[in-house]
Parts: structure tokens; sequence; C-alpha cells
């Protein structure tokens, strides 16, 4: 008597493996590949001088955390810093603005203020900045 094994069907292939690798594959290349825009040109940053002494002389103007101005120690309101600001850059003669803004000024009181005052004459601005007591950790 010739007996017959039974015709034992194959399992049909899972692509579960497939997924899980084209998944591992895009989240390597997310962590590695660049998600911001790149300049068409080269970009190099400034470096900042620490410990170099703050220029003698000009303009200090003062930004508290809320924004609110101060010109050579006398509070102004947002509108009369122009007037404030040509009047002693022509009675001095001075080219040089500091701003020395408070360490949670958020940007937007700083940025406009620092174009307005370089249309208004001065030729130097500078900001002021406090040097870490620490040196960074790399």
């Amino acid at each position: 008597m010739k007996l017959s094994r039974p015709v034992t069907k194959q399992p049909p292939e899972t692509i579960v493996a497939l997924i899980d690798v084209v998944f591992f594959l895009l989240v390597f290349f997310m962590l590695i590949g660049r998600m911001d825009a790149t300049a068409p040109f080269d970009v190099s940053p400034p470096t900042a001088e620490t410990g170099a002494d703050m220029p003698s002389g000009g303009i200090t103007v003062s930004v508290s955390a809320t924004g609110d101005l101060a010109v050579d120690g006398i509070e102004v309101e947002a509108g009369a810093l122009d007037n404030s600001i040509t009047a002693r850059l022509t009675s001095t003669s001075e080219t040089l603005v500091r701003i020395n803004a408070h360490r949670d000024t958020e940007l937007r009181h700083v940025l406009p203020l620092v174009s307005r005052i370089e249309a208004l004459g001065a030729r130097d601005v500078v900001l002021v900045v406090t040097p870490e007591t620490t040196p960074p950790v790399r």
C-alpha cells in the first residue's frame, strides 16, 4: 500500500518584517537628515568677543524685561525714543549706542530697536552681554 503524504500548503509570506525595516530606515534618515533650510551660499556666523572692554562714551539705551525703554537712565516712551536719541546724537556728536537689555527681554523688543537706532544715524550699535562665569561644557 502506498501512503501519500498530504500536501502541505506554504504559509503566505508576511511583509511584517519588511515593514519593520522600512520603518527603522525612515526613523534613521529622519534623525540624521537636516531639517532646516540651507543657504545657497556660505554663511559663517560671527564670533562673540567675551572679555573685551566696553567702548567708552556714547549713548546707553536700556530695555526692561517687559520692553520699557530708557535713554541714559531716563525712562522714555517708545514713541519718543527717536527724538531722544536724535537729540543726543546731534548734541554730543557721538555715533556709538549701547543697548543694555534685560536677559528676559523678548527678541521682538530688541531687534527693531537696533534697526531704528541705525536709521537715526548711529554708526556703531553694541549689545551689552554678561560673560559666562563658568566655561561651557564640551
